[in-house]
């Protein structure tokens, strides 16, 4: 089996178990929280990311292996004919992004599921997602500076914003009353920032590859995710605020 028909069988995998949870991931979102509904389908949304994930993961090594080989039609463009800027771009940041997103989506699917247990979230497996998340955060940045694409150096912030705002959760003593629900919105929503993002940056531009790297073209996700996550937690820290005590029926004011 050559490289080339072994990334196609990535592809096509990726495919399956992406499409799906682009579209699940509204249910939950859009469900009463807490609901049937909203269980089955953030379950559904959750194992579709981290098997989306693990495809992506796979998909980027063997672009670092083989980056031509497995993108024989940017071999003629002008701008991406060169293998450095593939093996960067559609190998080292795809890497990050699919980290990224298995980070997101077990962070966000254990915080919900340790939510009596907050030490279980100190699993040796999600402690270690986010050291690689770290690895892979800063080797996007390292790349992107060697191949000057501003995009990757960007992005990866958004790696370290994630990990700091996890760790700052997972190793405090004594979380909020509700800090688990806040972080498993930031978790869930996040998963589908991200994986939004990989695929109008590479899916949706896999025959044209210049937009992979348009400003706009990533902001959306970004935008979009950000507000449904605050949206979402401000609810939540609304209905914890305390309500006024209604007057006793027959009490009369004094003056």
């Amino acid at each position: 089996m050559s490289v080339l028909h072994f990334f196609e069988i990535l592809i096509a995998l990726h495919i399956i178990s992406g499409a799906p949870g682009l579209l699940t991931f509204w249910a939950p979102v859009i469900a009463k929280k807490g609901s049937g509904r909203h269980v089955f389908w953030g379950r559904i949304f959750t194992y579709a990311m981290l098997f989306t994930g693990t495809m992506a993961t796979m998909m980027a090594t063997t672009t670092l292996i083989a980056p031509m080989e497995t993108h024989p039609q940017l071999s003629d463009h002008p701008e991406f004919s060169d293998p450095a800027l593939v093996r960067g771009i559609f190998g080292w940041m795809m890497l990050y992004l699919a980290i990224l997103t298995i980070n997101l989506a077990w962070y966000g699917w254990r915080c919900i599921t340790n939510r009596q247990n907050h030490l279980a979230n100190r699993h040796w497996f999600n402690l270690v997602l986010q050291g690689l998340l770290t690895i892979v955060s800063l080797n996007c940045a390292i790349q992107g500076i060697r191949i000057w694409q501003p995009m990757m150096i960007g992005i990866s912030f958004v790696g370290f914003a994630t990990v700091g705002t996890n760790l700052f959760f997972i190793l405090r003593d004594k979380p909020g009353r509700m800090d688990w629900l806040l972080e498993h919105i930031k978790g869930i929503v996040g998963t589908g920032i991200s994986v939004y993002t990989a695929f109008f940056a590479f899916g949706a531009v896999r025959y044209i590859p210049e937009l992979a790297l348009a400003p706009a073209l990533w902001a959306v996700p970004l935008v979009v995710g950000l507000a449904l996550i605050i949206y979402h937690q401000q609810k939540i820290r609304w209905s914890m605020r305390p309500r006024p005590a209604k007057p006793f029926a027959g009490q009369h004011k004094t003056s």
